[in-house]
């Protein structure tokens, strides 16, 4: 097995959304706002090379929606997904896999884009199988006033048009689950319906494909919960079970949205986890 990071853009969101009820004051001190109240986001993303298979896992926003759109966001920075993918020496169309831990636009969107005319869509990765499962799927397809902007139908209906989609069995165990793609998934409910957190066993550590149930380095405290989320008590309950477990087990956390950590570990501290220490991937990795 082979990992390497890709990097799918970086955008702003507001910091207040980001940290829900907890106060500016505090947030601030690891995440610092510009004075539009925006904190600067990634889009990181993880490329595994195993046997015959290349996975990606989430592929950011993309780049076909409106101007007005991105107005919202704020996106900067040089990066690109495609040009990430080559930079690690494949082409687009070498992903075999697609493995999308949910359905929000700033985890789906750059697996479809417009066609030639640009009267549709196509997905982006030709010869992949998209991956996401049945009933996030349906949370998502069928989705609550809440999350209805971020869950766009032409980010997931071009899929399923492709014949591409294909769905993650969730069974009945409370921790990992097999996915046939060389690693597990931890199924949590907190920040949306059954986002899926990938643990892959790699050069003999654990790394753990965060999403967002661990968005950024500041948001490892318990209360530190995202305004996004849509079940807030759950998602305190299942980060404080998840911490302990890394802090417990030595877990490397692959931060998604962390636009300057891109990995963590954390420990125990009598104020509960805190982080550890922070690398960037080749300083672990080689």
């Amino acid at each position: 097995m082979k990992c390497y990071p890709i990097e799918a853009g970086k955008f702003k969101l507001d910091g207040g959304a980001m940290f829900g009820v907890v106060p500016k004051s505090l947030w601030s001190r690891t995440n610092p706002a510009d004075q539009d109240n925006l904190i600067d986001i990634g889009a990181r993303c993880l490329l595994i090379e195993e046997r015959n298979r290349l996975i990606l896992i989430d592929t950011g926003m993309g780049n076909k929606q409106s101007d007005k759109f991105f107005g919202y966001y704020k996106p900067w920075g040089e990066d690109d997904l495609e040009q990430s993918i080559a930079k690690a020496g494949f082409h687009r169309d070498d992903i075999t896999d697609v493995f999308l831990t949910h359905l929000h636009f700033d985890h789906c969107g750059g697996g479809v884009e417009w066609n030639a005319d640009r009267t549709g869509y196509n997905t982006v990765f030709k010869n992949a199988t998209y991956w996401t499962n049945k009933e996030h799927w349906l949370w998502a397809t069928q989705p609550n006033q809440r999350e209805k902007a971020s869950f766009l139908s032409e980010n997931l209906l071009p899929i399923e048009a492709s014949g591409q989609l294909s769905f993650v069995e969730k069974k009945a165990s409370p921790y990992l689950e097999k996915t046939g793609l060389g690693f597990g998934v931890l199924f949590v409910d907190g920040h949306t319906d059954k986002q899926m957190i990938p643990h892959i066993r790699y050069q003999n550590k654990t790394l753990v494909f965060a999403a967002d149930l661990i968005p950024t380095a500041g948001h490892i405290p318990i209360p530190f919960i995202m305004g996004y989320d849509t079940r807030p008590l759950i998602s305190m309950t299942e980060k404080e079970f998840f911490l302990k477990e890394a802090a417990d087990n030595g877990y490397y956390l692959f931060l998604e949205h962390d636009a300057y950590n891109p990995i963590i570990t954390v420990k125990h501290t009598e104020k509960g986890v805190r982080l550890d220490q922070s690398f960037t991937f080749e300083e672990i990795f080689n």
